[in-house]
């Protein structure tokens, strides 16, 4: 009886997986079934492979974000070199999602400089209330400008944190006063306006070139002569430099860089043997402190370290 009845049982069994193997009746609600169920499989699949894109086909923020972090908290387990450029590119997606909040802080925070150029320029130029308006308007865009160049900056595929150093150094709310005041002011005014720019100007190419002076002198000790000489090719090589300026410590054209000469190659002329030995060892002195600094939280130094360091020429 025992026998029988697991005979029996077996036997069900085996015929209900035959019938179940087999395609159901052409038309018949098992057919719909099943084909609902693959549809349904088929569109389970595509939402998996979806789940990181947004509607335009890229990497959701926090998909590419999180793939970003885990790939470098693995290379920094497995020893392996892991730069700033790296950690910027992994944190490129949530930037790109916070882009119009960093816009309008960076903006209010431009606010208050607007308000004091333009009350400047409004007293020492006696702008009327139209004029002081128009040109508070056209500081504030130009704000926003710079704002979104940057964030476009930021956002693009490709961009290094050697990239967003100099647009960062390069932002400066006057760049193009000059051409807009010229449409503003006349006669005296635009005269008087352009001889206090010039005056600026002359005093900021002076300051930085003092300062960078002194920091090598610091390091290479340098003689009269050759603080002569380094000062002219800073000042010439200076951003705000103007060929038409002229200032005590100046020198003539002869000073001045070549079109295949940076400011590094022709300062390192000017040095003698021992000097540019001496500059040399303080700048790896320079490069092992800056590696060993980033080695204790887990990154290496990037390659092109000397264009991000603010003591290089």
């Amino acid at each position: 009886m025992i026998s029988l009845a697991i005979g029996l049982t077996v036997g069900v069994a085996g015929a209900i997986l035959f019938l179940q193997s087999m395609p159901p009746k052409e038309g018949s609600a098992e057919e719909r079934v099943g084909k609902l169920e693959v549809e349904l499989k088929r569109a389970n699949n595509r939402v998996i492979a979806l789940e990181g894109q947004d509607p335009q086909g890229r990497r959701r923020p926090g998909r590419a974000l999180a793939d970003g972090a885990r790939s470098i908290t693995e290379a920094i387990r497995d020893g392996k070199p892991v730069t700033p450029d790296d950690v910027f590119r992994a944190t490129q997606p949530l930037i790109r999602d916070l882009a119009p909040l960093f816009d309008r802080v960076r903006v209010r925070e431009q606010q208050r400089k607007i308000d004091g150029m333009a009350g400047e320029l409004a007293r020492k130029y006696s702008l009327n209330p139209t004029q002081q308006e128009s040109l508070k308007k056209w500081f504030e865009q130009k704000a926003v400008d710079e704002s979104k160049r940057f964030t476009d900056l930021v956002s693009r595929d490709g961009t290094k944190l050697e990239d967003l150093v100099k647009a960062s150094a390069d932002f400066r709310l006057e760049n193009g006063l000059d051409l807009y005041m010229q449409r503003v002011l006349t006669g005296d005014k635009l005269a008087a306006f352009k001889t206090d720019q010039m005056t600026e100007r002359v005093a900021r190419v002076q300051q930085e070139a003092d300062m960078k002076v002194e920091r090598l002198d610091a390091i290479v000790g340098l003689d009269d002569v050759q603080r002569g000489q380094v000062f002219s090719t800073l000042a010439r090589g200076a951003r705000d430099f103007d060929p038409s300026m002229q200032f005590e410590g100046l020198g003539t054209d002869a000073g001045a860089l070549t079109s295949q000469q940076s400011k590094q190659d022709a300062i390192l002329a000017v040095l003698r043997p021992d000097q540019r030995k001496a500059y040399e060892e303080d700048r790896e002195k320079r490069r092992i402190e800056k590696e060993k600094d980033l080695g204790a939280i887990g990154l290496s130094l990037p390659k092109n370290w000397d264009s991000l360091d603010p003591s290089n020429f």
